[in-house]
């Protein structure tokens, strides 16, 4: 009889929708905060999500990057090089976005613990020795200490390596590990309301309700931003290659993937709603069920912007002064953690923790600001994937007009 009950209990749980739980557990955690602000064993639901999050996010960003590269393409005819090509370079332009709107409004994060800054850079001259001494580290010590950079180079090695062999049986090995390791993230994020419960007592008993006030300045920053892309920066880059109103596209991939993506919160899942807008779009089949799910996987402009804001309000909270070349190293940074974002709900997160690296931020300090983010994700994660997927299929079908247009066949007619 207990035994059903249970199980109720967690049918219950998992059938509720991950958004509603985080917002209850922000809700009781406040509410706690303010109230028995004195039940200080409480934040410990908080140091173990937070925990949780250290141990498994090195070995994630390992697997993800390896198994990305080693699977990756070799054979792309212009459409799909111009796919890539906007792919990367929007996710870049998106970490310059979200490096100017830092620097235009910069934002500070209170952290429930006090962290060191002692191994902050002092200039570019000493993040670029940071970055050369900690790429070539020992892959397993860097694995350890979560040394996101030499975890990145040997990530990388290891994928070319693998993809040089061409041994498929090799690669399916990979790609099953890495979907393991995504699955035990989601279990690690399936119980995030507890760890944000536990993060939002602590941090309202020690700060009072004010805190959340940055919280929303921080939010607006990332929305903003979002925004900006998604209506000026995407919109030109597609006026630039078929010079026609970007706006039509823009709008009609917006309303037909953007909104569902907003609500399913994963690029991986809104892959399937995607390839039926190809479809509706006239677009080649042979060329968007391979760019849709790369652009799953490869392009994303939300996450490059959530991990360059993230970042920068770290370093700003500490007190770190960032120049011009290390907020352009940032960018670059940002553009290859976010191409190696998991597809699902709180991905790029785990990858903030990469580019605090690049300023000495401790593990510890990059986690909590992870904390931060899944209390705001509630709203920034949706935008962040309704930008990701619904450019998957605005760059696939500017790749494929664009390839219409050089052959002399005519736009859409919604686009004329």
């Amino acid at each position: 009889m207990e035994k059903n009950i249970v199980h109720r209990i967690v049918a219950f749980y998992n059938g509720t929708s991950l958004i509603l739980r985080i917002l209850i557990g922000i809700v009781i955690g406040v509410i706690l905060g303010l109230l028995l602000p004195s039940l200080s064993w409480l934040g410990i639901f908080g140091e173990i999500f937070v925990g949780a999050l250290k141990a498994v996010a090195p070995v994630l960003v390992f697997s993800l990057v390896a198994t990305s590269l080693a699977k990756g393409g070799s054979k792309l005819d212009r459409r799909f090089g111009t796919v890539l090509l906007l792919y990367i370079f929007s996710t870049l332009l998106a970490s310059f976005v979200a490096v100017i709107a830092s620097f235009v409004f910069p934002q500070t994060i209170s952290l429930a613990k006090n962290v060191s800054e002692s191994a902050a850079p002092t200039g570019i001259s000493q993040v670029l020795k940071n970055l050369l001494i900690n790429a070539v580290s020992n892959p397993i010590d860097a694995l350890v200490r979560a040394n996101y950079i030499g975890i990145l180079v040997w990530a990388s090695l290891f994928g070319f390596s693998i993809k040089s062999i061409a041994n498929e049986t090799t690669k399916k090995v990979m790609s099953d590990v890495s979907d393991g390791i995504s699955k035990i993230v989601r279990w690690v994020i399936n119980l995030a309301p507890f760890g944000i419960f536990g993060l939002v007592f602590q941090t309202v008993s020690t700060n009072g309700i004010g805190i959340f006030k940055s919280y929303g300045s921080l939010l607006a920053v990332l929305v903003g931003s979002m925004f900006f892309m998604a209506l000026v920066v995407s919109p030109l880059l597609v006026a630039m290659n078929l010079h026609c109103n970007p706006y039509l596209l823009v709008w009609r991939c917006i309303k037909q993937s953007g909104i569902t993506a907003f609500f399913t919160r994963s690029s991986a899942a809104n892959i399937p709603v995607n390839m039926e807008l190809c479809e509706d779009l006239g677009l080649d089949k042979e060329m968007y069920s391979v760019s849709i799910p790369l652009g799953a996987t490869i392009n994303m402009d939300g996450a490059a912007i959530t991990i360059s804001v993230m970042t920068l309000a770290a370093a700003h909270t500490l007190g770190i002064s960032v120049d011009i070349p290390t907020a352009l190293i940032l960018c670059v940074l940002s553009t290859l953690g976010a191409c190696g974002a998991s597809g699902i709900a709180g991905g790029s997160l785990l990858l903030i923790p990469l580019a605090c690296s690049l300023f000495g931020i401790s593990n510890d300090a990059a986690m909590q600001v992870v904390g931060v983010g899944f209390i705001i994700g509630v709203v920034q994660d949706s935008l962040e994937t309704a930008l990701n997927s619904s450019s998957d299929v605005l760059f696939t079908a500017t790749a494929e007009y664009k390839a219409w247009k050089k052959q002399g066949k005519p736009l859409p007619e919604f686009l004329r």
